[in-house]
């Protein structure tokens, strides 16, 4: 008799082990932090251009993940350096994105203002190797110019961040 309890309290604990850990997955899969980057060079007038990794349930979903997460890895993550780039810190502190809340949240929602940044240079949706069918949806590449300098300002201009000039 004991031995049963004792079988059904660890398949028990295995069933609710696994529900946690596929919750933990989804949540990695939804989570603003899951993307890569790969730097492709410096575009003229203070922008940035870089590949951008991202998921989606969607192709179209990825795309728009995509640019809104290419905007937030140069506010809040900085951008890795390559051969013929330095690596670029991030517009804001670490704190900003919890200080200013309710700000970012309006200016990443759909159609928000952060799109005002984004050029893209993929022209239409990614095929062959920058579109890649996973077991929840898609993984897409897509090359993005950022208009780092104007996102900078925008920034410096609303106290969000500090200006480069007060470091000195």
């Amino acid at each position: 008799m004991f031995k049963y309890i004792i079988l059904i309290i660890s398949c028990m604990m295995f069933i609710f082990a696994s529900a946690q850990s596929r919750k933990e997955r989804k949540q990695l899969f939804d989570s603003s932090t899951n993307y890569e980057i790969e730097m492709l060079g410096v575009g003229q007038d203070g922008t940035k251009v870089f590949k951008i990794w991202t998921y989606g349930s969607s192709v179209d979903q990825a795309i728009m993940r995509a640019k809104q997460l290419a905007v937030r890895a140069c506010l809040f993550r900085g951008l890795p350096g390559s051969q013929q780039t330095n690596e670029t810190p991030p517009i804001c502190d670490l704190e900003a994105e919890t200080k200013y809340s309710d700000y970012f949240q309006q200016f990443f929602n759909t159609g928000g203002s952060y799109l005002n940044y984004v050029n893209i240079t993929t022209d239409g949706v990614p095929s062959g190797q920058d579109r890649l069918k996973i077991k929840k949806g898609y993984k897409v590449g897509l090359k993005v110019q950022i208009l780092y300098d104007n996102l900078r300002r925008k920034m410096e201009q609303e106290g969000i961040a500090k200006r480069l000039d007060s470091l000195f």
